[in-house]
């Protein structure tokens, strides 16, 4: 089990926290200290893992707390870093959690969640290992469908329904299967449909240590209904039935387990929002929610319908802006399990320019090609993207600071006409200049008022 936990779990061991920040830096702009910060942590976790059993288990994960204001990157740093790593990650936000006896989600919730992501991890890496089968299996099955075995044999060797016979027209409609010209003859085909899920109650059921679906599934049979599909169609669905059948659900469900206790990470934001204030509008159960939440980052065991699962050994990285307030009014004893604290800065007219044009995904490249389906090729030129970066700064500066969220209002309002009006166009290249971006946005800029409604 531990093997296939690493191979699942640890998708590129090999990376070192100066890989792992360069990997960072294609899709997220500046926030060094945060990133080390990220890399380091994603290292320990895989140090750990080269250690005795007996020294394993001492080691606890470094939890990182991220201070910032919003957009600035706290969000994206755990999720890109999540998917690199092939690791089990949820992100939830502390406020939608209540205290225990409030209506509302109990904290346990967030366990079991990651539990879910790494059943999916380890679920797509098994159906990747019978896939190959499964589709044999299926070729087998749409055969008997299309030539069914004959009821009777004829022996006589000019029989017309020998066993030779028989074979030698399965392997020509083998070929034919294979080739696709049988992708439009019909078949008709058994499909079961999962009894509909059974929903009880609402907020708060998945504190019911009993599986109430699993329970529903066993004992509502399934419905079962003939259908008529072409060999395409019914290959498809075929192919799902056997993926499934291969599955061994058992071996998954542990793999998951030990997956999710070992490498899963888990991003609480919004945690200055849990923070007990002076204010009589203070939600009564921020304090309870710092209660619950103490003891699974300091390490529990939470029980799933998979399983018991322990989270000694899970990454926390929880994030907040304390704005009106500040870490020290955390828990001390939540405070304690955040050793490792990084402060994000706010994104300068710099940060800016390079956000809209350096990342794989930067909002220009974007914009560039969603219009190119219409035929239309934008370019953007350096004093343009200065000049939207300087817009952007002015506006955070001016308004509520958004951080690089703003970049998206921005762009949306100096594209609005030219992304209303290109399936008419028909043109071929549109040049978006400093000209071009300072007609369509400085009178919004420079109305405050009017600025905070729009951009």
């Amino acid at each position: 089990m531990r093997e296939m936990m690493k191979t699942d779990g640890t998708a590129r061991p090999e990376l070192t926290p100066r890989q792992i920040v360069g990997e960072l830096d294609r899709h997220i702009i500046g926030q060094d200290e945060a990133k080390r910060a990220v890399a380091i942590a994603v290292r320990n976790r895989w140090r750990r893992q080269q250690l005795p059993d007996e020294m394993r288990q001492e080691i606890a994960p470094k939890n990182i707390l991220m201070i910032g204001p919003t957009g600035v990157g706290k969000t994206e740093i755990a999720r890109r870093l999540a998917k690199l790593t092939g690791a089990p990650f949820i992100k939830v936000e502390a406020t939608k959690y209540t205290e225990v006896g409030y209506y509302g989600r109990d904290v346990e919730s967030m366990v079991r969640e990651l539990v879910e992501n790494a059943i999916g991890l380890v679920r797509q890496k098994e159906r990747e290992k019978v896939e190959k089968q499964a589709k044999e299996r299926v070729e087998q099955r749409l055969l008997d469908l299309l030539c069914p075995p004959p009821l009777s044999v004829d022996v006589t060797l000019d029989g017309a329904n020998s066993a030779e016979q028989y074979e030698r027209t399965r392997e020509k409609m083998l070929a034919m299967l294979r080739s696709g010209e049988m992708d439009q003859r019909h078949v008709e085909l058994t499909v079961e449909q999962k009894t509909t899920p059974v929903m009880l109650g609402g907020m708060g059921m998945e504190q019911m240590d009993m599986d109430i679906q699993g329970m529903f599934e066993k004992i509502m049979p399934n419905k079962s209904s003939r259908r008529d599909l072409t060999v395409a169609e019914a290959r498809d669905v075929l192919f799902e039935q056997e993926c499934e059948a291969l599955l061994d659900v058992d071996k998954i469900n542990a793999a998951a387990i030990d997956l999710a206790q070992d490498l899963g990470i888990i991003f609480i934001d919004e945690l200055d929002k849990v923070v007990a204030t002076d204010s009589k509008s203070a939600d009564v159960s921020r304090q309870g929610v710092q209660r619950d939440l103490l003891p699974i980052v300091e390490g529990t065991t939470i029980q799933t319908r998979y399983g018991y699962v322990k989270t000694d050994h899970v990454l926390f990285v929880a994030a907040g802006a304390f704005h009106s307030t500040r870490p020290s009014e955390l828990m001390p004893e939540l405070q304690g399990r955040f050793p490792i604290r990084v402060e994000l800065k706010d994104l300068t007219v710099e940060d800016f320019i390079r956000i809209l044009t350096e990342p794989k995904n930067a909002l220009t490249k974007q914009y560039t090609a969603l219009l190119a389906t219409e035929t239309i090729h934008l370019e953007f030129t350096q004093d343009a993207v200065d000049a939207l970066a300087g817009f952007a700064f002015q506006v955070n500066q001016s308004s509520q600071n958004i951080g690089a969220r703003r970049l998206y209002t921005i762009m949306e309002r100096l594209l609005e006409e030219l992304s209303f009006e290109a399936p008419e166009m028909k043109m071929g290249r549109v040049e978006i200049n400093a000209a071009y971006v300072s007609e369509r946005l400085r009178d919004i800029a420079e109305d405050e008022d009017l600025s905070k409604f729009i951009l």
